[in-house]
């Protein structure tokens, strides 16, 4: 018989309250008009984001624990992207995320039997597009101007300038 291992808490209670207090607000950000982005950026300065000037997201993105998320000058949040913020993530200026893509910030040690959280940053640098449908996994830095290709999975580090598509995404040009 498999005896299981019970793993310590994840979050703090600081953190705890700050979900909460997220989700209870989280239809104000669902319900709101399309060209309100003051509004939802407004709410996510509110929860500790660090949000530059210009910056568009959508009301249909989701985003989870704000308090990790820097979106540089000019960022463009479409509809439907998932920023999954267990750790950092940090957008650069003009950083564009089209629609569905998801950013995972966190994952699991597989190698513990108490599987514990794991928080590994994100980062993709100034003029990133990442193409609808993406997946960038955990502890994955994607350098400046550089193309993440439309349902393209990324678990490792991608150049500066290069364009990346499939899965596992791999290069297929420079930009």
């Amino acid at each position: 018989m498999t005896m299981a291992v019970i793993q310590r808490r994840p979050y703090r209670r600081r953190d705890d309250l700050r979900r909460v207090a997220w989700a209870l607000l989280r239809p104000l950000w669902r319900c709101s008009p399309r060209p309100l982005w003051w509004w939802r950026t407004l709410l996510l300065r509110g929860f500790g984001a660090r949000v530059g000037r210009q910056v568009r997201i959508y009301p249909a993105a989701r985003v989870h624990q704000p308090w990790n998320l820097e979106l540089g000058d000019g960022c463009v949040v479409a509809r439907a992207v998932t920023l999954y913020a267990l750790g950092p993530i940090r957008l650069g200026r003009g950083v564009v995320l089209s629609q569905g893509c998801h950013l995972c910030a966190g994952s699991h040690d597989h190698r513990d039997p108490a599987f514990p959280l794991l928080r590994p940053p994100i980062a993709l640098d100034d003029g990133v597009w990442v193409a609808a449908e993406a997946f960038i996994g955990p502890g994955v830095t994607i350098g400046a101007a550089a193309v993440v290709g439309a349902r393209a999975v990324v678990m490792r580090d991608v150049a500066a300038g290069v364009v990346v598509a499939g899965n596992p995404a791999r290069p297929v040009a420079l930009r």
